[in-house]
């Protein structure tokens, strides 16, 4: 299999009638930054489920560090750490023990496990709240002592599934520098996310995942490239927007059009951002429609997301 630290092969799970994961594959390289993105019952979680071996596959292979996680489950678990949605510290300890007992959980010597939790502490700006029992911390805090009890036995992957759901900004974007400076260190991991600016910021490579499938695996940079990550225009006017959508249909650059008529808004999707804007409001003047806001959003993530899983709700 290689030296992958992650890799799946036609990996599939059901429950019942329900497809959860469908013929997945994946690999993710040494040292990578790998994120899943997809929308709410996308299979993210599921496969997070499989490969850290709290879900049982009904098919196909997952391979961590080379091992098979159906045959080779407590090696498997010797080699990762796992950062869940739940809240999963322990109540009934504190702080500087939740990382103490975990580190002699995997085997981790009393004097090394003693050492690991000081230093993990302090690298998470967590000391000051060392004798602090958990039931006592924000959400960002125990988030953070979450983080830092996956990393006491220096796990070979660390998983990440949504970490930063239900947290503020400024831990979230302090989280991130922690999380980008483990990378740089060489620490290979495996991110769940909605927020596209945090895939986005923080990975390498991503996959987008729909009903069980991979729709799309590259960079960033490639996926906008490939998937029609449009700039998005919008102009809104005072009277019938129709006119000034008919005219943003001949535009050469201009891939699609909607118009919210009880906004007055036309909302346009270019190949390119340079004049279209310029272009729809002389239109508007030309057409005797006083523009009331106008704007131009670049390329994103989020444009490839909703281009490749649509647009209708999910549950």
């Amino acid at each position: 299999m290689g030296d992958a630290p992650i890799r799946t092969e036609q990996l599939r799970k059901t429950f019942g009638s329900l497809v959860a994961v469908d013929g997945l594959d994946l690999e993710v390289r040494p040292g990578e930054f790998f994120g899943l993105l997809g929308p709410n019952g996308a299979g993210k979680s599921t496969t997070i489920g499989m490969l850290t071996t709290t879900v049982v596959p009904t098919g196909g292979r997952a391979l961590v560090s080379g091992l098979d996680v159906m045959n080779h489950a407590p090696d498997v678990k010797r080699q990762i750490g796992v950062v869940s949605q739940a809240n999963t510290l322990d109540r009934s300890l504190t702080v500087w023990e939740n990382l103490y007992y975990h580190g002699r959980f995997f085997g981790v010597p009393r004097a090394g496990a003693r050492a690991r939790a000081d230093e993990l502490l302090e690298q998470f700006s967590l000391t000051e709240r060392a004798g602090s029992m958990v039931f006592h911390l924000s959400g960002g805090l125990a988030q953070r002592l979450m983080l830092a009890r996956a990393l006491v036995h220096e796990p070979l992957v660390l998983f990440l599934d949504e970490p930063t759901s239900g947290i503020d900004p400024q831990t979230r974007i302090n989280l991130w520098r922690i999380l980008e400076d483990l990378n740089r260190a060489g620490q290979t991991t495996l991110l769940t996310t909605h927020y596209m600016e945090e895939a986005d910021v923080l990975c390498a490579r991503i996959a987008i995942i729909d009903h069980g499938k991979a729709l799309a695996v590259d960079t960033p940079a490639e996926l906008k490239r490939k998937y029609g990550a449009e700039t998005v225009i919008t102009v809104t006017v005072e009277g019938d927007p129709a006119p000034l959508a008919e005219r943003a249909e001949r535009l050469d650059a201009v891939r699609s059009v909607e118009v919210e008529r009880d906004t007055s808004l036309v909302r346009v999707r270019a190949a390119r951002s340079e004049g279209v804007l310029v272009e729809l409001v002389q239109a508007a003047v030309e057409l005797d429609l006083p523009v009331r806001d106008a704007s131009s959003l670049p390329p994103s993530l989020e444009t490839v997301f909703l281009n490749l899983t649509g647009r209708e709700y999910r549950e």
